[in-house]
C-alpha cells in the first residue's frame, strides 16, 4: 500500500474543520483516497476521491499520486446532491 502524506494546508483545513464541529479522522481521509465511492479529475493532474459522510455529505479529497506515495492536497465535506451524477 502507498505511503499517504498531508500537506501543511491540508492539516489546517481539518483542524479548520474541527473548529466548526466537523471533525473527521485522518484514518477516514486515507480510507477515502484508497477506497473512494468516487473519483474524478481535478486540474493539473490531480486527482479528487469521493466519500460518504453522512446520508446528506460526502468528503472530498484532493490529492496527487506518484509512484510511492499519494499526497493528500486539501479536503472538504459537501452536500451529496450537488456532487451526485445522473
Amino acid at each position: 500500500m502507498k505511503k499517504v502524506n498531508f500537506t501543511n494546508h491540508a492539516r489546517l483545513k481539518i483542524d479548520l474543520l474541527k473548529k466548526h464541529g466537523v471533525e473527521i479522522e485522518e484514518d477516514f481521509i486515507r480510507k477515502t483516497v484508497i477506497e473512494p465511492d468516487n473519483i474524478e479529475k481535478g486540474y493539473k493532474g490531480r486527482l479528487i476521491a469521493q466519500k460518504e459522510l453522512d446520508e446528506g455529505h460526502v468528503l472530498r479529497v484532493v490529492y496527487e499520486e506518484e509512484a510511492d506515495k499519494i499526497i493528500i492536497i486539501t479536503l472538504y465535506p459537501g452536500r451529496k446532491k450537488r456532487y451526485e451524477k445522473d
